[in-house]
């Protein structure tokens, strides 16, 4: 799978977030209950200062057990206090573009990108989603490297 090596500046971020695992029998619902509580549930209107309209889905706090999924937006200053707020290190990421159905490319990609021998640091690993058309969707997978 192809990918480039880019630069960010940190990012801050506003949503909602869980704990689970790749191991977790439950892990697919718990970020999809995320994803239902940023939209069905009204997150993603009452997240101020976005950016701009991409969602995201990081994986941040990894432990030998698991790491904790935050789904929403970059904001430009965290005004959400009741919501959950998290930092998107600066550094070099491995950035994978995919473009198709929301769910299945994502975690076909995921699937490769696990096969990949990327220098990983493990703080913080991203998902944007560009737009939200579910079967034609333009999705950028950033994993952080050392």
């Amino acid at each position: 799978m192809n990918y480039e090596v880019v630069h960010l500046e940190e990012k801050i971020m506003v949503g909602v977030s869980a704990a689970t695992s790749n191991s977790d029998p439950q892990m697919g619902k718990i970020i999809g209950g995320l994803w239902e509580k940023l939209y069905q549930g009204g997150i993603n209107a009452v997240i101020k200062n976005k950016v701009n309209e991409y969602a995201i889905g990081l994986y941040s706090d990894y432990t030998e057990d698991g790491y904790c999924v935050t789904v929403g937006n970059e904001v430009s200053k965290a005004e959400n206090p009741e919501l959950t707020i998290k930092s998107i290190p600066a550094g070099k990421y491995a950035k994978f573009s995919v473009h198709g159905h929301m769910e299945r490319a994502v975690s076909d990609s995921w699937g490769e990108i696990w096969q990949t021998d990327l220098d990983r640091s493990f703080t913080g690993d991203f998902e944007e989603y560009r737009n939200a058309d579910p079967e034609n969707c333009d999705i950028d997978i950033y994993i952080a490297l050392k």
